[in-house]
């Protein structure tokens, strides 16, 4: 019998991508899993998906209760859903970067309060927030989703300190290059500028390859469930070889070098 039988996961965008294989992977583990989803979407691999607007409270609020109701506790939450724009910084409203910012902090926010006080009456549970290797490095015409990624870095190192002590955990995974949708599903900058235009094109043109030479989603579910088995976990676990790289790289090579790599690397004269 698995060691985690009886054991309660919930992980929000789960219809498909990361957010599927992670759900599918925690299963297999033992887990009795309930995933979410913007649209109703069939049950799958004996996941219980249920529909979800992480920017909305009241959604919010309803999965909850009822994945409370059906299981009685939520020992893991793994945050997922999430979305991408690919642009210069001035290419987007202030509306659009509230939009982002809605989905990809306050929904983890959102999702996060609901769940802790339960987490926090049984003294025990894991929180898994999906980072990305840009919540370490910003990459030009990825401003405004770095910027989540890093609130979301910054959030969860603050909340790790805050629920320790109550039996409960806080962890980072971040991926890089995922062989997922996500390039397909990218949201365009609503105040698109002339003068950005080919050098955005040109970034979305190195993306697409990039995607499709980067981890299966299954590497990243593979993170995902080792940082859920780890006793004491550590504060972020990369997913992949290029993750792990680059994590390195930020860590040991000097800040000029980095920003020259960058540069080079996304085809940028220094």
């Amino acid at each position: 019998m698995n060691a985690n039988n009886g054991r309660i996961a919930l992980i929000t965008g789960a219809s498909s991508g990361i957010g599927q294989s992670t759900a599918i992977a925690l299963r297999e583990a033992g887990y009795t899993v309930f995933g979410t989803s913007r649209k109703p979407v069939a049950d799958f691999n004996g996941v219980t998906m249920l529909v979800c607007d992480v920017t909305s409270d009241n959604s919010v609020t309803q999965m909850v209760t009822s994945v409370l109701k059906q299981a009685g506790h939520i020992d893991l939450l793994v945050n997922n859903a999430g979305i991408g724009l690919l642009g210069a910084a001035e290419e987007s409203s202030a509306a659009q970067a509230q939009a982002l910012f809605d989905v990809n902090v306050f929904g983890v926010i959102r999702v996060t309060n609901a769940v802790l006080p339960s987490m926090r009456q049984h003294q025990s549970g894991r929180i898994i927030n999906m980072s990305s290797v840009l919540g370490l490095i910003p990459s030009p015409y990825n401003a405004l989703y770095s910027a989540t990624k890093h609130a979301i870095e910054g959030y969860s190192e603050s909340l790790d300190h805050e629920v320790r002590s109550m039996g409960i955990r806080v962890v980072l995974v971040e991926p890089a290059f995922t062989n997922t949708s996500f390039e397909t599903n990218l949201i365009k900058p609503d105040q698109a500028l002339t003068v950005y235009e080919a050098e955005r094109l040109r970034m979305y043109a190195l993306l697409q390859p990039n995607i499709l030479a980067g981890d299966a989603p299954e590497v990243v579910a593979k993170a995902v469930v080792k940082a859920v088995a780890a006793h004491t976990p550590k504060r972020r676990y990369t997913a992949g070889r290029l993750a792990a790289q680059i994590r390195m790289m930020r860590r040991f090579l000097p800040e000029a070098m980095m920003d020259k790599g960058m540069r080079k690397s996304n085809g940028f004269s220094n």
